[in-house]
């Protein structure tokens, strides 16, 4: 009987190492076919989700509820299971190379609890190479195991969005590779047990490895390009959002926006690729230049705000400023990587110590990561100036009335940064505010 055989008759188990905005859903949507064990280092992390609450808003807190996954921080528990899938982090370090600690750390434990018949799928972002390269020797060295004997791998890139209700496991094709043909059997069949768009299988793991981690880093290209023109033209003193309207009416124009690249993928993905890459002598040319561009639009953001607080009249050091959503990405409460902190922290510079406001947000985790301490949308009035950075559902339903009560009453001009341009920008120009979008 083949492993899958097992897995579906109940006979053997899945683990799922890593229970993030990743890994949870992976978890529980295989936990309605079959037996889930769902491993995580994080007490806290596990303790709600026994509780029934969905801290990453990814389910909600009715399925985790209702889920049968097996949820524990034990990680001798990962011994009863046969077929393993890693989602842990892939983060870059602060000069831009990749942090490979999480994926090795799991590496270790799972190592340490690995048993003969098992597979094991990584799903990490990661460059060519470093599951066969790195992972498979600390499997080894922990478990005493020969890969390719005692146990197979493979590789299956998650393409979860975090917030996002449509694109979702079930939905979206996944690409799933093996060392060999029958563990690339194995695996397909177990994916295609929760996907219901169907599996691609790639020739090969470091194929599937290269696939995923280029997706990101053509989206990172294509929003530089963006971000550039809107650079170019307000220079020019023309409304990119109204050039794109126009452009997209081209049945083969590509559908980009202007904005912040944050969060865990687009932002991080594309330096694991040009790490390798500079490993081989090789140096990206359009690649870093397009991360270059993304990575210093917070910058921007606050500079066009102090040139508009001046074209106020209103002194910009000590100027009050409100920041409106904190996470990397609308209706999701991540803050790992935003940049909107690049935001708060250039506004600093000039003598301005923003309030910011997410509803949406985690504010244990702005607080930890950040120093960042939320102030309610309640509480904020007499600004001099309004960044709606993040365009969450709620502050979509933002009318002029709501906004005119954020300003200081001083007979100035509103100054409003509408980054991602979800506000009528002719109403707002029309009653006065100096108002500006990327």
């Amino acid at each position: 009987m083949s492993l899958y055989e097992e897995i579906v008759s109940g006979r053997e188990k899945l683990s799922l190492v890593g229970l993030g905005y990743v890994g949870m859903p992976i978890a529980v949507a295989f936990a309605k076919k079959i037996k889930v064990v769902g491993f995580d280092l994080n007490a806290e992390k596990i303790n709600l989700y026994k509780s029934g609450v969905d801290p990453t808003n990814e389910v909600g807190d009715a399925v985790i509820k209702s889920t049968t996954v097996e949820f524990t921080t034990d990680p001798h528990r990962l011994k009863e299971a046969k077929f393993h899938i890693v989602a842990v982090p892939t983060p870059v370090n602060d000069d831009h190379t990749p942090d490979l600690t999480p994926v090795e750390g799991a590496s270790r434990i799972l190592g340490q609890n690995l048993s003969k018949g098992s597979i094991v799928v990584f799903e990490s972002t990661v460059y060519p190479g470093v599951t066969e390269e790195v992972c498979v020797p600390i499997l080894e060295k922990e478990s005493g195991l020969k890969c390719g004997v005692d146990f197979k791998i493979g590789y299956s890139p998650e393409r979860i969005n975090p917030g996002d209700k449509v694109h979702r496991l079930e939905t979206i094709t996944k690409i799933v590779s093996g060392m060999d043909e029958e563990t690339l059997d194995e695996i397909a069949h177990v994916y295609e047990l929760v996907v219901e768009a169907g599996v691609y299988r790639a020739e090969s793991i470091k194929v599937a490895e290269a696939a995923k981690v280029i997706e990101n880093s053509q989206r990172d290209i294509n929003i530089a390009f963006m971000n550039e023109l809107s650079i170019i033209f307000n220079k020019m003193g023309i409304d990119t959002k109204s050039v794109l309207a126009a452009a997209g009416t081209k049945w083969n124009f590509l559908n980009f926006q202007p904005g912040l690249v944050g969060g865990h993928c687009i932002g991080v993905d594309p330096y694991y690729l040009t790490y390798k890459a500079e490993q081989l002598g090789y140096h990206s040319q359009i690649i870093l230049s397009g991360r270059r561009i993304n990575d210093d639009m917070g910058k921007y953001v606050a500079e066009n705000l102090v040139k508009n607080l001046i074209r106020a009249d209103i002194p910009v050091k000590s100027a009050k400023v409100a920041i409106l959503g904190f996470t990397f990405k609308e209706n999701c409460p991540d803050t790992r990587n935003t940049k909107i902190i690049d935001i708060y922290n250039e506004l600093r510079e000039y003598g301005i110590v923003a309030q910011v406001a997410d509803d949406n947000a985690d504010a244990d985790e702005a607080k930890r990561l950040y120093g960042i301490e939320f102030t309610p949308m309640a509480e904020i009035c007499d600004c001099d100036a309004v960044i709606l950075a993040v365009a969450h559902e709620s502050y979509k339903s933002l009318d002029m009335t709501a906004l005119n009560a954020l300003y200081a009453k001083n007979g100035k001009a509103k100054v409003l940064t509408d980054l991602k341009g979800i506000l009528d920008k002719k109403a707002y120009i029309d009653a006065g505010y100096i108002y500006w979008r990327l």
